[in-house]
């Protein structure tokens, strides 16, 4: 166990992916400003790999983003594969979660940061990957099953990256023409996505001004894509 568990809270995801952007002329966990980046590349780009909500950034990378380039490598998994071991290291087994990541899972880490695109400097980079996720068992409480917490995370599978630079890249998820009116349900249909991923992407949409409200109808809003 201890080959893939460190001493630090830092994922091997994480860690793989910060040295993967900033390069082999780059440095990593570089003090700028009031905040300490992942790392900077031989360029001088700022790098910012996020797994989460970008909502704890916004404060960092609106600063980054005055002294700089800023990028923003966020993983999303399109197959995660979970491993569980006992305390004591032993594997006891191994099987892919039925949760399947798509270019649509930005939508929850912009939730709670949806004008982040708009900040000047700033490009985000999503990586489709395979994850494996590494767990420990906990033990027995009551009669519950035997519950594991998360330890690690590794990158498995490099599928492809996707750049967003300016708003314009984001209406590549709306599948109307200009003008045309449409609601979370449509959106949904026309896209092969669930409404609750769809409704997140039109609030961001709307907060980016990529798409607008323009009414409602019973109980839907209706948007546009002006």
């Amino acid at each position: 166990m201890n080959n893939y568990i460190g001493t630090r809270n830092e994922s091997a995801l994480h860690r793989s992916l910060k040295f993967r952007y900033v390069g082999t002329g780059g440095r990593t966990e570089e003090v700028v400003g009031d905040f300490i980046a992942d790392g900077i590349s031989e360029s001088g780009e700022l790098i910012e790999v996020q797994t989460g909500s970008f909502g704890p950034l916004v404060k960092k990378i609106k600063e980054f983003s005055t002294l700089g380039k800023v990028r923003i490598v966020h993983p999303i998994a399109v197959t995660k594969i979970i491993e569980v071991y006992e305390l004591d290291g032993t594997f006891v087994h191994r099987r892919k979660s039925p949760k399947k990541g798509s270019i649509w899972s930005v939508f929850d880490a912009l939730l709670y940061a949806p004008e982040l695109p708009l900040t000047k400097n700033v490009v985000i980079e999503i990586v489709l990957a395979d994850i494996t996720e590494k767990r420990l068992k906990k033990g027995r409480s009551g009669r519950r099953r035997k519950e594991t917490s998360i330890v690690n995370k590794e990158l498995s599978a490099w599928h492809e990256s996707i750049l967003f630079k300016k708003k314009s890249d984001f209406q590549r998820f709306i599948p109307f023409k200009k003008g045309e009116e449409f609601t979370v349900s449509s959106l949904a249909k026309h896209a092969g996505i669930n409404t609750l991923i769809a409704r997140k992407a039109l609030y961001v949409l709307t907060k980016m001004k990529v798409v607008k409200r323009i009414g409602k109808k019973r109980n839907a809003f209706i948007y546009c894509y002006p």
